[in-house]
């Protein structure tokens, strides 16, 4: 066996170095990477064409269009209480939440109004529908980000939410329980009990997924700074929900425009975050899963008796001449923006009238800018800018 020399093994760490100053100095173009629209976490729905620099991320551009179901022509064709069956496949992740939107509009056109029993128990129903969906997300992210366990501790607990629905409609993903004037059953013997046990367990689990994924190091390096969203431009993009409330604005529909439900009689807490970064939406959505345990907890001890569906006929008809829902635009802080009535008569839908409040302060954001191209396409056939008197709003 040849021995290597001192001089040899010199040459050879200088060869290595030289190699290593060259690798540092070449640069790579990066990667573009396909995901969607035939790939697990989209479902068919969603393609992505990101290109990566390693594993940052330098550009997105979203394409979709590649799963349209067609609802609102399938809608066309059906009566009301058929379309409550159709909405309940629109998203089967939010289960009964799809179903509350149809029904409450379908009941302000009719001027029929659920029972306040059956109001109480549709926002019982509508927070485990939330529930069941964070409680997803917060697994799945993690999972995205290689953290395994949390997975499976979102769907073990899951599981929970899920049973108290179905054992209240009969269904899990699709519900179908909501009717025009009411529920179409009361919630059976002992259900509340085990919906407020059901409710300490997800205040477990959200206690769990704090310390396992929140606590490491691993996720603050990837969700911290990355993908944010300040606030100025969650507005322009119209962003709602968690997704706007993580970027520091203070709004949420169920507290600042009143949805049909009863959240005005309950003391909850709406959660926000200044940082507008991925952990910041992570964060905002477990405190949000906390939050609705503590709801539903005052909902089944509130729970008022009575009837749980009003006087309805037994064929659901629109009432023959014009009916006219008012709706009512907010900006972040709750303050109006403009109110609009719309009747629908034989010509169909047609926009009556419409406030502006405050244009110096409004005007360009949003729902104004909207009224602006109606007014001038002959479709709205009265504009009032200007600010209005709180009386004067239907």
């Amino acid at each position: 066996m040849t021995a290597i020399t001192d001089r040899q093994k010199l040459a050879y760490i200088a060869g290595q170095a030289a190699d290593a100053r060259v690798n540092l100095e070449i640069e790579t173009e990066g990667m573009t990477l396909n995901m969607g629209p035939q790939h697990p976490a989209t479902h068919g729905t969603l393609r992505i064409v990101a290109r990566l620099d390693g594993e940052q991320v330098i550009s997105a551009d979203p394409v979709m269009g590649y799963m349209h179901r067609g609802y609102e022509k399938l809608a066309e064709v059906r009566t009301y209480p058929q379309v409550t069956t159709l909405i309940n496949r629109i998203d089967w992740l939010g289960s009964f939440a799809n179903e509350v939107p149809f029904i409450l509009a379908a009941e302000q056109l009719m001027e029929v109004e659920a029972p306040p029993r059956a109001q109480w128990i549709r926002t019982i129903l509508f927070e485990l529908s939330r529930i069941s969906n964070i409680v997803l997300f917060l697994g799945d992210m993690a999972v995205q980000l290689g953290a395994l366990t949390p997975v499976f501790f979102a769907f073990r607990d899951r599981e929970h939410v899920l049973n108290l629905i179905e054992s209240v409609t009969g269904g899990r993903f699709h519900p179908n329980f909501d009717r025009i004037g009411g529920l179409k059953d009361d919630l059976p013997k002992g259900w509340l009990d085990e919906c407020k046990a059901v409710m300490v367990k997800m205040r477990k689990f959200c206690d769990e997924m704090e310390e396992l994924v929140m606590g490491s190091q691993i996720f603050e390096a990837r969700t911290r700074g990355v993908g944010v969203i300040p606030p100025d431009v969650a507005l322009q993009y119209g962003l709602s929900g968690a997704n706007a409330r993580a970027s520091g604005i203070d709004w949420d529909i169920r507290r600042d425009n009143n949805v049909g439900l009863v959240y005005d009689q309950l003391d909850w807490k709406v959660w926000t975050h200044v940082d507008g970064d991925s952990y910041a939406r992570f964060w905002v959505r477990m405190q949000e899963t906390r939050e609705a345990t503590k709801i539903v907890d005052q909902l089944c001890d509130g729970l008022p008796k009575g009837p749980i569906m009003a006087k309805v006929p037994r064929i659901i008809k629109v009432p023959a001449g014009e009916t006219t829902p008012a709706f009512s635009f907010t900006n972040t802080t709750g303050v109006p923006i403009c109110d609009m009535v719309i009747s629908r008569g034989a010509g169909g839908w047609n926009i009556n009238g419409c406030v502006v409040d405050d244009p110096q302060q409004h005007l360009g954001r949003g729902a104004p800018a909207v009224v602006e191209a109606l007014a001038g396409s002959g479709v709205l056939s009265e504009l009032h800018i200007g600010v209005s008197e709180p009386s004067s709003r239907p």
